[in-house]
């Protein structure tokens, strides 16, 4: 893994967040502001709102406390139903990628990562840096799918 260079992850992550909120527009310019904090009629299902809160989640988890050693306070649960306007969840993205940037200040791919892994069947025995990097943005691309799909079910296509 330790052949992961940060600009290419940087690059990746940046453009899942520009393509998250990009969906998030086209949901609230079709259908309005509430759009984005209803989820589709799927059980289970998330709203818009709620998966790139949960993404932001994701970057502040995995990029702040495994890879930084940075103390964080997240509310996994939480993230599922929040709900806001495209104003506050621009502002939200705005902010993780602020921290996600001062998290990655310091990024070594080969490195293990400074603060604690969750072990997970199947895994490499030892988790580097760059593994985790490419789990966020496997995690990202993942919801950017969820995104879509919902943008689809809430609009009726």
């Amino acid at each position: 893994m330790s052949g992961v260079d940060l600009a290419t992850g940087q690059w990746y992550v940046e453009t899942a967040l520009v393509r998250l909120l990009a969906k998030a527009d086209e949901l609230v310019e079709a259908a309005g502001e509430q759009a984005l904090s209803r989820p589709p009629e799927v059980e289970g299902a998330n709203s818009v709102f709620a998966l790139v809160t949960h993404c932001c989640g994701v970057m502040e988890h995995w990029g702040g406390e495994v890879i930084a050693a940075r103390e964080v306070n997240r509310d996994r649960a939480a993230e599922f139903t929040a709900t806001g306007t495209i104003a506050s969840l621009e502002e939200r993205v705005a902010a993780q990628l602020r921290r996600w940037r001062a998290d990655m200040a310091d990024f070594d791919a080969g490195e293990e990562p400074r603060g604690p892994v969750e072990r997970y069947e199947g895994e490499p025995e030892v988790i580097t840096q760059g593994f985790v990097l490419l789990h966020v943005i496997e995690e990202l691309y993942q919801h950017l799918g969820h995104v879509d799909l919902t943008v689809d079910l809430v609009l009726g296509r």
